[in-house]
């Protein structure tokens, strides 16, 4: 039986696969694939290999006469965009020999040109082989299309990203709309469930089959025969993809190993991806330093304070950053995994462990202290490394991960962070007392803009835990994905607090205008929501018109939830004695699925059966028919839609380990989540629409 240690080894063995193919060669890689390689060992392995450089896919690299040989590696289709770059590139340089390794599987090649019929071999890619040999001026010269699935990022023992899929977000009712419009009126959908994925833009579809057929090469890879299920709309379209896969109905006939993956949309909880009740280190790590340029989940961590540089305007140009990913180091891969998914406080207190033993263990004059953990202290020990060059080199990792802690403790923006989770904690008691309209009016103090009447200075915030639009943005989220959960209305007042509702949106829609057009810089969230990159574009119009379209979308949010049966709150009001809390919508899943006395829960759809489960359900209706329940298997996927929090992986190992120990549970997902992604995947993400190249 495999474990999730084979799983997250596949990656790897994929990559492997690619770097028989780069000896002697230049490599040519885009943004998502370097992001996967990054967290496989990094362009180091790739060096190691044989390969002579690593080059940005761009239109304007190009190689020497001394360069015969290019690999080039692609997370998109072989068309439009894509093309044209391979072909620029070709075109300015002396190339023998080229190969083209693509993550797309060829049988979504061949839906993107149209052939729905399956063929022998691989058509599409020996056309392109020709047209390689073309570009390159001989046909007598080398080109070797193949699909390799590098996909995965195996940011964790118990996690795998996939970068590929960043953007990939469940639909929410504003795409409903969208779908709907371009069909005649007898065919619209009722609701989001309704939607099936021959109904989406063909973008959309490649996506979804392309998520699909790499999922299946997990399973043919480790012979494992799945079972799924799903729970949210477009959880409910990818499994059914996946039990529909051509090759995946004759693996599973003879797959030996046997799994459960359940698919849950994010949207079936917003509050806790944009919470900041999550008390984990990394999630705050993430939230505050600045991302890696090309990457979606690792950042950049500033080295300065190793090296004798002294701070200046081109410091940060004249050093590389380090990062999160380390993967040659066993020590801080093990200080990786603790600081990922313990509290914040166990997580600081390891990083200073970490960094104790190993200035012992170099010998190095380390003065101990009890006691908080404080950014300066941890800076004291590491600065202590700059003394010995082969300490700082072998113990890089640790050193690096230490360093991004200490930034994130001393960072000004990181008191934002407990004011959030304060006003989250009012906000949650107050939705029990209150009907909608009085909580949202609570929200309208907040939304200051910079210059007010209340500000010290004209343009400046009065305090560093001063609320700012992101944290606005943030809290409206928050508040909008539990709308549902303050005190109802009577029948008789139930117009009265809609027009009360829209009369307090209209105001906050108007000071969060202005509050956007007072910034003298613009967050990068800000920049994606109104499309503008520095406040002198940001015209009150442009700024109007972004908040509007948000509010579109915020309202249907507590709505994602309305087609399940039993797992429709994460709210747990106040009982007198209690606080109000949130109650994690994934806990909840791990409830059903793990404790062997509960029943099979109707929230979570069998999707692997196909005509024979749709008799048994007929049958069920005289007689008693069984279905697989998720928790028969002794090995669990769960694959998070749209993302996961540092946050829900603690929780996942925790719930894991009481209600039972032993079950093996690997976490899939589309991203690694900060609080202020949500927003930009709710408001910004063209969601019908994503970039797969074609």
């Amino acid at each position: 039986m495999p474990t999730t240690e084979d799983y997250t080894h596949f990656p790897v063995q994929m990559w492997e696969r690619v770097l028989s193919k780069v000896k002697k060669a230049v490599v040519f890689m885009d943004d998502k694939c370097a992001e996967s390689l990054h967290w496989c060992g990094g362009a180091a392995v790739l060096l190691e290999a044989g390969a002579r450089n690593l080059k940005q896919f761009s239109s304007f690299e190009a190689c020497g006469v001394n360069e015969p040989k290019a690999v080039f590696v692609v997370s998109t289709l072989l068309k439009g965009t894509t093309v044209e770059i391979i072909k620029d590139i070709i075109s300015l340089s002396h190339f023998q020999y080229c190969v083209v390794i693509t993550t797309v599987a060829h049988s979504v090649h061949l839906l993107a040109n149209n052939v729905t019929a399956e063929m022998e071999g691989s058509p599409v890619f020996e056309q392109f082989e020709e047209k390689l040999c073309e570009w390159m001026g001989n046909m007598n010269y080398t080109g070797e299309v193949m699909h390799v699935p590098v996909v995965f990022a195996p940011v964790s023992q118990q996690l795998l990203l996939t970068p590929m899929f960043a953007h990939l977000f469940p639909l929410l009712p504003p795409d409903l709309e969208s779908i709907n419009a371009k069909r005649p009126e007898k065919k619209r959908f009722g609701s989001l469930l309704d939607v099936d994925i021959n109904s989406l833009p063909v973008e959309l579809q490649f996506e979804i089959k392309s998520l699909a057929s790499v999922l299946n090469s997990v399973f043919e890879a480790t012979g494992t025969r799945e079972e799924s299920f799903a729970v949210g709309p477009m959880s409910r379209i990818i499994a059914g993809e996946l039990a529909n896969h051509p090759q995946a109905k004759n693996r599973r006939k003879a797959a030996p190993n046997k799994a459960s993956i359940i698919f849950v949309d994010r949207t079936m909880d917003i509050t806790g991806a944009v919470g900041h009740h999550g008390d984990n280190l990394v999630e705050k790590i993430l939230s505050v330093l600045k991302p890696l340029p090309g990457h979606v989940t690792d950042i950049q961590v500033d080295m300065l304070e190793l090296t004798s540089l002294q701070r200046t305007p081109h410091s940060q140009t004249t050093l590389a950053p380090g990062c999160l990913a380390q993967t040659q180091s066993p020590a801080a891969q093990t200080l990786w995994e603790a600081m990922l998914t313990n509290k914040h406080k166990e997580g600081v207190m390891e990083v200073r462990r970490h960094l104790v033993e190993t200035a012992s263990k170099e010998k190095l004059p380390i003065k101990m202290s009890m006691g908080r953990v404080t950014p300066e202290q941890l800076c004291s020990y590491m600065q202590l490394f700059k003394s010995s060059w082969g300490a700082l080199e072998s113990h890089c990792g640790v050193l690096q991960l230490g360093l991004a802690t200490a930034q994130t403790l001393r960072h000004p923006s990181l008191p934002r962070w407990d004011a959030c989770l304060a006003f989250e904690r009012l906000l949650l008691q107050a939705l029990g007392d209150s009907d909608f309209p009085a909580v949202l009016r609570q929200l309208l103090p907040l939304m200051k803009p910079r210059g007010g009447e209340d500000s010290t200075t004209s343009g400046s915030r009065s305090g560093e835990d001063e609320s700012g639009p992101d944290e606005m943005i943030l809290l409206l989220v928050y508040l909008y994905s539990l709308a549902d959960e303050a005190q109802p209305a009577d029948q008789d007042t139930e117009e009265e607090e809609e027009e009360e509702v829209e009369k307090l949106e209209r105001e906050l829609i108007g000071v969060l205008t202005l509050v956007l057009t007072r910034e003298i810089e613009l967050s990068p969230l800000v920049q994606k929501l109104t499309g503008c990159a520095n406040p002198e574009e940001l015209t009150t119009e442009r700024a109007h018109s972004a908040v509007e379209k948000m509010f579109d979308t915020l309202r249907g949010l507590s709505h994602a939830r309305d087609h399940l049966k039993q797992l429709r709150s994460v709210y747990t009001a106040s009982d007198g004695v209690h606080q109000a809390t949130y109650r994690p919508f994934l806990r909840q899943i791990l409830e059903e699925v793990l404790r062997p006395d509960r029943p099979e829960c109707p929230d979570i759809d069998y999707m692997s059966g196909g005509l024979t489960d749709l008799l048994k359900t007929g049958f069920s209706m005289f007689m008693k028919v069984s279905r697989p329940h998720p928790g028969d298997n002794p090995l669990l996927f769960l694959f998070l839609v749209g993302g996961v929090t540092p946050a829900e992986l603690r929780l996942i190992k925790e719930s894991v380990s009481t209600l039972k120990p032993g079950t093996q549970v690997l976490v899939l997902s589309t991203r690694l989540l900060r609080p202020t992604d949500i927003p930009e995947l709710l408001f910004t993400t063209q969601r019908l629409l994503p970039d797969i190249g074609v």
